[in-house]
């Protein structure tokens, strides 16, 4: 008999907490501990306790440099960025009732990319004002989102149909934003925005991370708010409305989220995939399909996952950095065809 049915069961769930908090912090120490400089653990929590908490401690301006404002920072918003892309994967799953909604595969990612490059390489404004990366992403997720409803509803709005409506979609945005750059950028444009399309945490600095925290936490607490209204989606809309749920105003809330969260993360590091996909299935796996125990678990597992992946991007090729969207497709491209595999209907 599970747990559940015995009520909270609070130490277990302390504990899971704390061993989720430790592994979390272990896999920052190992971020800023891990690279092609080799520093010593005690130098990197000197050059720590010197940036976050104004000590004096003596570390060379270089090993300081190097800990706080490039390892610290990349760790920090790899966490950020894969616990928002997992929560949002997570919630795309439950409305959609199918296990392989996710921001990348339904062109929610192609939109964001579309737009921030267009700010990027055409200087949009509105009403004399120039876009900012993040606003130009939004408006793309968000024009990405209505051309899915529109051809899913077409199609029939049957959950497959929304992947392939997706899958459409993502083609549609991925050619806009090649011919962008093909067309209109210049040589050296075209080669940073490549790079950066595929996913990079090279360029990312403190102000970043104090863009995509608030963004990543206010969005987490969104969905959590609507932990119990998801699990009622999971006996479908009509049950759903049948219970109480505001359908479309819960739809147009957690769809906005994560359209936010997605174009923020892809704004700064670029389009990352398959995060959204495979880690709502391993948190299910490990606490159940409940989203008050789901969601929490697909921040921090989100997080871990990213931060390990970015480690492995700077460690797999001596002397080369691969694009963390590299690493992840390697990772998820096979558990997509796994999911894809268990998830067929017999015939």
């Amino acid at each position: 008999m599970s747990h559940a049915a015995h009520g909270p069961n609070w130490p277990a769930r302390i504990g899971i907490a704390l061993a989720s908090l430790l592994a979390l912090t272990f896999s920052v120490a190992l971020a800023v501990t891990i690279g092609e400089m080799r520093i010593p653990l005690d130098t990197a929590l000197k050059a720590l306790g010197n940036g976050l908490f104004d000590l004096d401690f003596p570390v060379s301006a270089i090993q300081q440099g190097v800990i706080f404002d490039y390892r610290l920072s990349r760790a920090l918003m790899a966490g950020l960025c894969g616990g928002a892309l997992a929560l949002s994967g997570a919630i795309l799953q439950a409305l959609l009732r199918n296990p392989l909604a996710e921001p990348y595969i339904l062109g929610i990612s192609a939109g964001a990319s579309t737009g921030a490059v267009a700010v990027l390489i055409l200087g949009i404004s509105i009403g004399g004002a120039v876009l900012s990366l993040s606003a130009g992403a939004f408006i793309g997720s968000c024009a990405a989102l209505v051309v899915v409803a529109l051809l899913a509803a077409g199609a029939g709005g049957a959950s497959d149909r929304v992947i392939l409506a997706g899958v459409a979609t993502s083609q549609l945005f991925n050619a806009a934003t090649a011919t962008i750059v093909t067309t209109l950028a210049s040589a050296e444009q075209a080669r940073g925005v490549m790079f950066w399309l595929l996913g990079n945490f090279g360029g990312v600095r403190w102000p970043d991370i104090w863009m995509a925290a608030p963004v990543a936490f206010i969005g987490f607490g969104i969905c959590m708010l609507h932990a119990k209204v998801l699990d009622a989606f999971a006996f479908g809309v009509d049950a759903a409305a049948s219970l109480g749920v505001a359908v479309t105003r819960v739809k147009v809330v957690l769809f906005a989220t994560t359209a936010v969260m997605t174009a923020v993360m892809v704004s700064i590091v670029g389009t990352v995939g398959f995060v959204g996909l495979i880690i709502p299935h391993a948190a299910r796996f490990l606490v159940g399909s409940g989203h008050a125990r789901l969601l929490p678990a697909c921040l921090v597992i989100g997080a871990i996952f990213m931060i390990l992946a970015d480690i492995l991007s700077r460690v797999l090729i001596p002397q080369q950095i691969l694009p963390i969207g590299v690493v992840t497709a390697l990772f998820g491209a096979p558990v997509f065809a796994l999911i894809l595999y268990r998830a067929r209907r017999p015939q």
